[in-house]
């Protein structure tokens, strides 16, 4: 079919002796969940403060000898008895610490061997798994010590809906001065949240010894010498504690280390390392090694009560309770808590059936039923059913832990308690204390030290040796956010004016003025911060010393006291003219982007990006429109013609530009003509056939064009360039994975385009890449165009107008309308005895100190590594200067400054105090990414696992090698550590398997590559919340002007109710679950229908109805995405009903076991078993 003559003048434009050729025709180229429970009011971990990081928490491993205490009675760091209890030995009390005591749980009943397994059921699959091997993780060795082990809490209840959790009393150590976060109710922080101690414990001296508490009568309730705590539920016994551990040498003033101790019962559960045990085995870590007896070698083992005999809790079988704390005292007349039967555990494969222990009050089993069956289920049915339930219906069962998951470290709370603080205090930036964690919404006050927005470090107190950084294991590092984006309460970066001899420099390390320079000798000279070079004060600079040392005008100068500021560049700075911004739209025109409607939607949003009533691009902004298919088509656009002028260059071996002029314009100007040519492209070639873009060739054309001015280029392309330069083929080779050569699949494959990205970064040309493939396109290969420019990557994989139009569009918008700066060079200086070493990110290199970046935007961020130079003064503090030369979109050239400067220490403890977790966890992804291209990504995912190993162990071997080897003991900083660990090893950059193509993983590279710190952490831990009951006030405005948002739920599916409605948001995509039971009432006020049937799943965007339910959730879901750079796109599912979309859902659940990982509790008990061996080894 021919193409429509075209609506305009088309000239083929050949050099002299050029053969007539033109563009040659070519043929076509052509799981469901019923979840119910919801998350259970029982106390967590509770933190009003960053307090100083001692032993964070210890699990209490059957077997192991207690640290204080009797045999058989969890500790907690807590007071310890005065006298040998029951005839036992006597231990010497520790200060600062509560005794905590609990019956054993369920999974210790007399009769459990060994062998047998708790809650799994045998016979089937999770229908959300992936596939049967769940529980994979790299980077652990085999052990032969039993590690963590597990039991079940019992005596807490799920409640009906998800609700607040009660926050447990806890005793504060006193916190040092200097470092650390101010306590809630203090006049720092203003929190509203006040410290809390035992109520039978002053505030100010340490706990004083306790007998444990036991009741002599089987079964009754255990009262205490406090009176009960008025609705205060009993706690269980991982709630955190917290005490004082002594860490330096004794005498004088010490400091005191906050010490978090969880515990299991002891005896309280089968031996994990015994056959069949239930959390799956580390790599290398076999069957045969399971056979592991309790207790350490050359230690007596302890083992459970057995049947008939009464625990070592004082309770006769069938009696499981739960002594409260101390301040409380269980209600008379409370029932016990019965053992699930799916607790009851199974034999291992290849091992005999042990006998079983029918708990007295649960029903007896009738014969053909499985263990975990309610009463009224027939024989057949699989657990977990109802009656009258389908199979397919039925909840597929997940390895229960016999660890509460309430007990381990939340990340709801430990975000939530520092939102707290920040609610209404603000930040200073020079307060010494770790700045607030990532996800805190805080308000920050620039008065010396640059904001934590801008740069993050991995520690803020930086070793004085290599030899004490390698100890810690603790990465050195920070990661650089230059121009990221201001909240509307802080003030302003100030702007600078040197005039023509631009501003202060130090003249040997040509640092930048800044708050830290020190001025002497009357003001004549300045000692700079970075170096310690005196240097003299140039005659205009000069202003005499007040009393104090500081200089006499020091309010009338930014540079003095601003941690952050921008400074005019003067002319010396520029290469050439800066001029605004120029923008280039190279787009797909082949038979590809007819037929997906690329065409058609990519016209419709630039139409909507140039010409909204809102004005959405700088001043002075210059635009040009380009497409491409076998052959490059430039339009002239010059505000005079009546209608655009197409001009085909059809020779892609040797491109050039047509057009002196014309090209590139004002919309504003040429705004009837942008138009014209808009409505008409899709006309003109919506008969085309070809299926080969020359995408290398129109590169080339738009670097052309560009390269005089320097901007952004943004490119659209539907699939593989083979035709044209730089020709490409399909490479995927899934039998490449996991070899040495599978680093070759991320790794450009022709230099052409390595060497073109180059050319446009050292010509300030940034290149965005718009992908629309249908097949393999090669992202490592063309992706590079963006990987070296700093420009963004986006793809759309099977684009489909109806499902991505409007993400597209909304991409696209916030792509070009984002703060942006070009032509830009990064510099960051340390001081003495420190050393920047490597860079991380997306940018281009030509020497080992100057970052190159041709564009970057408010979420750009890159990851710095340091290095030790020699040995730090402890009495003096570490700087860094990151300076970023840039254009601005608007075209002036300017140097904005960031300073920060924080303490130096010889004390292991402070590096673990003051050490940033969100900062550590996006610095190695970063570095581990880099990897990628030298490793196999199985030995990059080992490494990730293992460094988490070796920090935690380092923390448990130096600052708490008091404690019992049974008990994991965290680091209040990095208590969350292991958690995000196996996060990280969840996302699809890491994860391994053909299941995933190379480009899907590789666009999540790139992407990971360059992104903040405040952005990884929903993407690590997704946000999750409710929305069928709203509190009060959520959905409205607060008093900063923000959407009040529900409160966070931990994701795991046992937080979730069949009669609920929820929604997760990671920074990427926004889902929204509604469960099978989901009332009536909320779907006809949200989504105008009566039924969960009727629901459409392919909706884009909430309807609009005039109800509160509905305004009220469509402003959570406008706030949540105000709060990210890139439009998250919305996807409907339902329970049971929508299968591929509940499976990527059931992905977003962290916690859980999905994706060949292990669960947050399983991988926990696995990191403590490697940290055992990596203490024995050593």
């Amino acid at each position: 079919m021919a193409s429509p003559p075209p609506p305009f003048p088309q000239q083929s434009h050949m050099r002299p002796g050029m053969p007539p050729t033109g563009p040659q025709p070519g043929g076509p180229a052509p799981r469901p969940l019923p979840l119910q429970g919801a998350l259970p009011n029982s106390p967590a971990m509770f933190r009003p403060q960053r307090p100083p990081a001692g032993p964070g928490g210890a699990f209490t491993a059957p077997g192991q000898p207690q640290a204080h205490g009797q045999p058989g009675v969890p500790t907690f760091g807590g007071s310890q008895p005065v006298g040998p209890p029951n005839g036992g030995q006597q231990f010497r009390p520790s200060p600062l610490h509560h005794q905590d005591s609990f019956r054993q749980s369920s999974a210790s009943l007399p009769g459990l061997q060994p062998g047998q397994q708790a809650g799994h059921q045998p016979g089937y699959q999770p229908v959300s798994q992936p596939g049967p091997q769940a529980g994979h993780h790299p980077g652990f060795q085999p052990v032969s010590q039993p590690g963590l082990q597990t039991g079940h809490q019992p005596g807490y209840q799920a409640m009906s809906q998800p609700g607040p959790r009660p926050m447990p009393p806890q005793a504060i150590s006193p916190v040092p001065p200097g470092f650390g976060r101010p306590q809630p109710g203090s006049a720092q922080s203003a929190g509203g949240l006040g410290t809390m101690t035992p109520a039978s414990v002053p505030a100010s001296a340490p706990m004083q010894p306790q007998q444990p508490l036991t009741s002599s009568v089987p079964g009754a309730p255990q009262q205490l010498s406090q009176p009960p705590t008025s609705g205060m539920p009993a706690m269980d016994g991982l709630a955190n504690q917290v005490g004082a551990m002594h860490i330096g040498p004794t005498g004088g003033s010490r400091s005191t280390r906050a010490k978090r101790v969880y515990a299991s019962p002891p005896g309280s559960t089968a031996d994990l390392h015994a056959p069949g045990g239930q959390v799956p085995p580390m790599p290398g870590v076999g069957a045969q090694q399971y056979g592991a007896q309790f207790g350490q070698p050359g230690m007596p083992g302890v083992s459970g009560p057995q049947v008939g005999q009464p625990s070592a809790f004082g309770h006769g079988p069938g009696q499981p309770g739960l002594h409260p704390h101390p301040g409380q005292s269980l209600q008379q007349g409370m029932p016990s808590q019965p053992v699930p039967p799916s607790f009851i555990p199974q034999p291992g494969p290849g091992f005999a059936q042990a006998p079983t222990f029918q708990h007295p009050s649960q029903p007896s089993m009738q014969p053909g039923m499985q263990p975990g069956m309610q009463p009224g289920m027939q024989p057949g049915m699989q657990p977990g059913m109802q009656p009258g339930m389908h199979p397919s219906q039925a909840a597929p069962p997940q390895a229960r832990s016999r660890i509460d998951p309430n007990q381990v470290p939340s990340p709801i709370l430990v975000q939530e308690n520092d939102q707290a603080i920040y609610q209404n205090a603000p930040y200073s930036t020079t307060s010494r204390s770790v700045p607030p964690l990532a996800s805190t919404i805080f308000k920050a006050i620039d008065d010396g030290t640059c904001n934590p927005r801008f740069i993050r470090l991995t520690t803020y107190n930086i070793p004085c040796t290599e030899e004490l950084a390698n100890t810690t294991s603790v990465p050195l590092g920070l990661v650089v956010q230059p121009l990221a984006n201001l909240s509307h309460e802080e003030d302003p970066i100030e702007v600078v004016d040197f005039g023509e001899q631009g501003p202060v420099r130090c003249n040997r390390c040509k640092a930048y003025v800044n708050p830290y320079f020190r001025f002497i000798d009357g003001g004549r000279k300045f000692v700079c911060n970075l170096c310690s070079f005196e240097n003299e004060v140039a005659p205009e600079y000069f202003m005499n010393l007040d009393m104090s040392g500081r200089r006499m005008d020091i309010m009338r100068r930014p540079e003095l006291r601003r941690g952050t500021v921008e400074f005019i560049a003067s002319k010396e700075y520029c290469a050439r003219p800066p001029k605004p911004a120029s923008y280039v739209l190279a787009i797909d025109v082949s038979w590809n982007a007819i037929q997906s409607g690329m065409l058609k939607r990519a016209v419709e949003a630039i139409r909507e990006l140039l010409y909204a009533q809102e004005k959405t691009l700088p001043p002075g902004t210059r635009v040009g429109i380009m497409t491409f298919d076998k052959s490059v088509h430039f339009y002239n656009l010059k505000p005079t013609l009546d209608q655009p002028q197409m001009l085909v260059v059809p020779d892609i071996g040797d491109i050039f530009v047509p057009l002196n002029e014309g090209f590139l314009v004002d919309p504003t100007e040429s705004r009837s003509v942008i138009e014209n040519l808009l409505d008409t492209l899709p006309t003109i070639f919506e008969g085309n056939r070809i299926s080969e873009p020359a995408l290398g060739a129109a590169v080339q054309a738009a670097y052309a064009a560009l390269k005089e001015y320097g901007g952004k280029l943004t490119v659209f392309q539907t699939m593989l360039p083979t035709f044209g330069p730089g020709p490409l083929k399909n490479r995927e080779d899934i039998k490449l994975l996991g070899t040495d050569k599978e680093r070759t699949l991320y790794e450009p494959q022709e230099y052409f385009w390595k060497k073109l990205a180059q050319d446009c970064s050292q010509s300030g040309i940034c290149v965005d890449m718009f992908l629309f493939p249908t097949a393999y396109i090669d992202v490592a290969t063309i992706g590079s165009l963006s990987a070296i420019t700093g420009g963004d990557l986006y793809q759309y994989v099977n684009f489909d107008v109806n499902r991505d139009g409007l993400r597209f569009a909304e991409d696209l918008k916030r792509s070009l309308t984002q703060l942006f700066g070009y032509d830009a060079l990064l510099r960051i200086r340390a001081s003495n005895g420190l050393k920047v070493v490597e860079h991380f990110g997306n940018f281009y290199m030509k020497n080992s100190t100057d970052v190159e970046l041709a564009g970057l935007t408010s979420q750009t961020a890159i990851g710095v590594a340091i290095k030790h130079d020699g040995k730090l003064d402890e009495k003096q503090e570490s700087a860094f200067q990151a300076a970023l030369l840039y254009t601005t979109a608007t075209g002036e050239r300017r140097i904005r400054v960031h300073n920060i400067s924080v303490p130096n220490t010889a004390l292991l403890g402070n590096v673990f105090r003051y050490a940033e977790m969100d900062t550590t966890i996006n610095y190695l992804m970063k570095a581990a990414i880099a990897q990628t291209v030298n490793s196999s990504l199985k030995a990059v995912r080992d490494r990730l696992a293992e460094k988490c190993v070796k920090i935690l162990a380092a923390y448990r071997k130096h600052a708490a090698s008091s404690s019992s080897p049974g008990q994991l003991i965290l680091p209040e900083s990095f208590k969350l550590y292991a958690l995000y660990t196996l996060c990280m090893l969840k996302l699809k950059a890491f994860r391994g398997g053909p299941e995933m193509s190379t480009d899907v993983r590789v666009f999540n590279m790139r992407m990971l590559k360059a992104l903040g710190v405040p952005e990884s952490i929903p993407l690590l831990y997704p946000r999750l919340m409710q929305l069928h009951e709203l509190p009060p006030q959520c959905g409205e405005v607060d008093e900063r002007g923000r959407i009040r948002l529900p409160p966070l739920i931990r994701v795991s599916q046992e937080r979730l109710s069949s009669a609920g409605a929820y929604v997760i948001e990671n920074g990427q995509q926004i889902m929204i679950w509604l469960g099978r039971g989901i009332s009536q009432e909320f779907l006809r006020s949200v989504f105008g229908v009566d039924s969960l049937d009727a629901v459409d799943s392919k909706m884009r965007t909430i309807p609009a109805f005039d109800n509160p339910t509905s305004v009220r959730t469509r402003a959570i879901l406008d706030q949540l995405q105000a709060d990210r750079a890139r439009y998250l796109y919305l996807q409907i599912v339902r329970q049971q009903m929508d299968q591929f979309a509940e499976v990527e859902f059931n992905n977003l659940l962290v916690e859980d076991q999905n994706l060949d990982n292990m669960t947050y509790v399983d991988y926990l008990v696995a990191v403590h078993r490697q940290i055992q061996m990596e203490l024995s080894a050593s």
